[in-house]
């Protein structure tokens, strides 16, 4: 995988969700943990690494973050990610819900979701109005929208739409559906700048990994980096930071 920065080793070893034993459709939505501690360090970490490697001006303008197989950390993830970004940002910065399947960031920041990335694929009108501003410094959310139109069926209008976004927004973060369940993955991988693995520790397979490497690399998709999420430390973590 890409080395482009380092494993996030720790996301929110406060706040872990409870999956329970539900299968993945019928799981209701769990609300985002707080951002706090080591957590906060660490996503300021990942932003500096994937944004600002190059300078303020040289790094990626869209990033898609996917899972392996389920999204919701994924979201938190983007979500935070954002929010950092948009702090650290002289312009606006723009945050899109792409997840037809499991749409969760209009229910965490707690707008309507009648309108948003699925009216800007099927209906005229400047991309800004299809994006709410939030209470964040700096920072819009375009929510999934209450329709579900196939990507596959819109990827001229998808590309012609995050251009538009790239001139309205400095940075545009997409949470995507993860990678196991959709093709819509991999087509809004090729159509940013590229795409952030999210890996969940004890979760995902080393197979199902490697399968998704593979499916990425095939479809040409720029594999920025991966992030470990829930890594737990089997001593205490100021003696592993020693080692």
């Amino acid at each position: 995988m890409s080395r482009n920065f380092e494993l996030l080793e720790r996301v929110a070893k406060e706040g872990s969700l409870n999956r329970g034993g539900m299968p993945e459709i019928l799981r209701p939505p769990i609300p985002f943990p707080a951002l706090k501690g080591s957590a906060k360090e660490e996503i300021a970490k990942l932003v500096q690494r994937l944004f600002f490697r190059g300078g303020h001006d040289g790094g990626p303008k869209i990033v898609s973050f996917s899972g392996i197989a389920c999204d919701d950390r994924s979201s938190w993830i983007c979500a935070r990610a954002a929010e950092y970004l948009a702090s650290q940002a002289d312009n606006p910065v723009c945050l899109v819900d792409a997840n037809f399947r499991s749409p969760r960031l209009h229910t965490h920041y707690d707008v309507g979701n009648r309108t948003g990335w699925a009216a800007a694929l099927t209906t005229d009108g400047p991309i800004r109005t299809f994006a709410t501003p939030l209470p964040v410094k700096n920072l819009w959310l375009m929510p999934a929208g209450s329709a579900k139109p196939g990507l596959e069926a819109n990827v001229g209008r998808c590309r012609a739409r995050l251009t538009e976004l790239r001139e309205e927004f400095d940075h545009v973060l997409v949470s995507a559906p993860p990678l196991a369940h959709e093709n819509e993955a991999t087509l809004m991988g090729q159509l940013a700048d590229g795409i952030v693995l999210i890996v969940e520790a004890n979760q995902s397979r080393r197979d199902s990994i490697r399968q998704a490497k593979e499916q990425l690399e095939a479809a040409q998709v720029h594999l920025l980096g991966a992030v470990l999420d829930q890594r737990t430390f089997p001593i205490p973590e100021f003696l592993y930071r020693r080692l």
